[in-house]
């Protein structure tokens, strides 16, 4: 009997409708090979043909009968295995090519499965786009969450952006969507929702790994190719504990650095500038795709997605791979509290609250005009800690500083009373924003020891850097924000009132060690109205460098890491805009060229003395020498190594010098490691000739004491010779 004379069942007129709109949610069972008592019938869709055949696997043809609205089908007698469809259009040429119908999924059970408890740690590697080779067929997959949506389909480059031919095939009740496109390898990309009013949106790919360059706003396939060659890195690293070491991280915003270099040029010139000035990390501002730069990164429409300003990901990737080569950690700004309300990006995804929380109480943050995750939602605290891994294993990102952290823990935040709703227990903690923290941060250190996570956290909340286990968030470091404002507060003033606000100065001391602090003068103090960091400070150009300088060194002295934003280093006069360059050119005037050469100093002979780091969160690293010399505006301590050495750091923030018999725990010569006021750095040249003698007179019970003339607006470093 030939295939001509069987009977195909027929096929249901409104599943014809629904798969030639691509409004199908499971074209799968319509299209492609299906068994049928006759035989296998192949169904495929091909719009405005005007003839199609299947070429099967041993080069037997089998004409196409239209059914309806471009769906064809025809009968085989056998399993048709690998076939292609060739298709003719107004007596053109035929076009043969794969069916995308004819695949089985790209994604498994266990994927499913792991994405509907929440727990796939590694959802990049299977969401998105993926170039592969499936059932002998190089193409893509595409694999895409979109819960409440009727219908998926992608339209692109590939179909030239009609994307009727190409609906997905909703895998589960979890709405994760499905389909491999054959012999596709790469172009840009969208997705077409069938919203449940009824509505088509188009959307980019929330997990795409690329994304064209701002404004334009579609997803891009993409494959990587390079090769790593940090794995010496890698490895020093999981076998140390970074902020046990010395750490002092240069700050910088990519795209006004050096404008107009993208990736791979800035690492020449970062390495060269950064490995220069001895900084052991450089932070980047956020790196992931966002639409309005403007935002400097921190409103973020491609969580995946390397900003596509300065580059593709290798190019980033080899950026961040020659830092490593020359000894130099990364960290990156990731922003997981809220994201932008562009239409085309996250929000209302499918029509519908999917990212962010469907009640605006919960789900909108007012003073930054954007959208809250929803962080009691598995899925979608899968897609951030698994982002969140995305950039430490992929991008070999060394830490993850995390933006506004307080924003996250307070249902308050921001919100007056009645725009909030109170928790369970009728408190204003963000249990779920907790919760997540706490996975995010147990489970990074888990998989990549020797990575930091680092809080952007601006209150007294109890135990940011407690370890999760203890109760705590979990985090390795969190930024010293009151520190920075007490301090900025203090330097600002003019130095014959200091005394009367010595507690500026010093009451950081008094909770040094309640975390794991790092000292950040980040860019958030050097925009908007703040100005520079060096135009905050008072006097003349004189006394503003000598200022600047000797904030630096009590910076560098203080317990605690260190982060300077760029341009802080030279003394920048005007404030930071990400829409130019900084100010390179002053950089020729010697006083600032001093300096910079300051902090290459301050570099150098922190890492050198264990003391100034060895013990940076515990009280074994710390003493008072004279924390009360209000009238004088002096403040002084030891740090301490643990094995016996100390460095002493005497600061004297008036604008006269100061001579003062300081305790010491040893007699013997104390050199100046460091003098701010050295003719070297533009100061005016007041020390102690290099070094102090300490004799066994005892003073402030201390069994040795030395005079140190202290240098107006100076800091000195004192080491004991051995």
């Amino acid at each position: 009997m030939s295939a001509e004379s069987l009977v195909i069942p027929t096929l249901d007129p409104r599943e014809a409708h629904l798969v030639a709109a691509g409004a199908h949610a499971h074209p799968h069972q319509v299209l492609g090979p299906h068994h049928v008592d006759a035989g296998v019938v192949v169904r495929v869709l091909r719009p405005l043909a005007s003839s199609v055949t299947v070429i099967l696997e041993s080069g037997a043809r089998l004409s196409m009968a239209h059914i309806s609205d471009g769906v064809w089908e025809a009968l085989a007698i056998i399993e048709p295995g690998a076939y292609r469809v060739e298709a003719t259009y107004d007596g053109g040429s035929p076009w043969t090519t794969d069916d995308p119908y004819r695949f089985w999924p790209t994604i498994g059970d266990v994927d499913l499965y792991l994405f509907g408890e929440g727990r796939h740690e590694d959802l990049w590697k299977v969401f998105g786009t993926h170039v592969i080779e499936h059932q002998g067929v190089r193409g893509t997959s595409f694999v895409v969450w979109a819960p409440h949506a009727q219908a998926v389909r992608i339209k692109g480059d590939f179909n030239g952006w009609y994307a009727v031919a190409h609906a997905m095939r909703r895998m589960d009740g979890n709405g994760v969507w499905e389909l491999f496109v054959p012999g596709l390898t790469g172009g840009n990309y969208k997705y077409e929702i069938l919203t449940q009013d009824g509505r088509w949106v188009e959307r980019a790919d929330p997990m795409a790994r690329q994304a064209e360059t701002p404004p334009q706003t579609a997803s891009v396939i993409t494959a990587s190719t390079h090769e790593w060659q940090d794995d010496a890195w890698l490895a020093k690293r999981a076998a140390s504990e970074p902020s046990a070491g010395p750490m002092s991280v240069y700050e910088l915003h990519v795209g006004s650095w050096r404008p107009g270099l993208g990736y791979r040029e800035l690492a020449d010139h970062l390495i060269a500038y950064v490995g220069d000035l001895g900084f052991t990390h450089v932070e980047f501002m956020p790196l992931a795709e966002h639409p309005f730069g403007g935002s400097w990164g921190y409103q973020v429409s491609g969580y995946y997605a390397p900003t596509s300003r300065f580059g593709t990901p290798d190019d980033l990737k080899y950026l961040i791979d020659r830092l490593h080569g020359a000894g130099i950690g990364v960290i990156m700004d990731w922003v997981p509290g809220h994201f932008p309300k562009d239409e085309w990006a996250l929000a209302e995804f499918d029509g519908q609250a999917v990212y962010e929380h469907s009640d605006p109480r919960l789900g909108e943050q007012p003073d930054w005009g954007t959208l809250v995750f929803n962080f009691g939602d598995s899925q979608v605290r899968n897609f951030l800690v698994s982002n969140a891994l995305y950039w430490l294993e992929e991008f070999h990102i060394d830490g993850l500083r995390v933006d506004a952290v307080a924003s996250m823990l307070y249902l308050d935040y921001s919100r007056n009373e009645g725009e909030w709703v109170p928790n369970k227990f009728g408190g204003r903690e963000n249990l779920e924003a907790i919760s997540f923290l706490q996975e995010a941060n147990a489970t990074a250190y888990k998989r990549n020891p020797g990575i930091m996570m680092i809080a952007e956290e601006s209150t007294s909340w109890p135990g940011v850097t407690r370890p999760t286990s203890d109760g705590g968030l979990g985090f390795g470091l969190k930024w010293n924000m009151g520190w920075m404002h007490d301090s900025l507060e203090y330097i600002g003033r003019d130095p014959l009132y200091r005394g009367y606000h010595h507690g500026e100065i010093t009451f950081s001391f008094v909770y040094a060690f309640s975390e794991n602090f790092m000292l950040p003068i980040s860019h958030d103090e050097v925009v908007h109205g703040k100005g520079s960091l060096y135009g905050k400070m008072p006097g003349d150009d004189w006394q503003k460098r000598a200022n600047l300088r000797a904030y630096l060194a009590f910076m560098w002295g203080h317990p605690g890491k260190q982060l300077l934003f760029m341009g802080s280093e030279f003394g920048q006069p005007s404030e930071w805009s990400e829409s130019r360059g900084l100010d390179w050119w002053v950089l020729d005037q010697p006083a600032h060229e001093g300096l910079h050469s300051l902090v290459g100093t301050l570099n150098r002979v922190y890492r050198d003395e264990r003391a100034l780091w060895a013990h940076d969160f515990d009280t074994e690293g710390f003493e008072w020498i004279e924390g009360g010399a209000a009238q004088h505006s002096v403040v002084a301590f030891l740090r301490k190594s643990g094995d016996g050495e100390s460095v002493a750091v005497l600061a004297n923030f008036s604008g006269e010098p100061v001579s003062m018999r300081f305790g010491l725990p040893e007699a013997g010569e104390w050199y100046e490691i460091l003098n701010t006021d050295a003719g070297e750095y533009g100061g005016s040249g007041v020390g102690n000739y290099g070094s102090v003698t300490a004799t066994d007179e005892p003073w402030a019970g201390r069994p040795a004491s030395a005079d140190v003339l202290l240098p107006p607006l100076g800091v000195i470093w004192l080491k004991l010779a051995r």
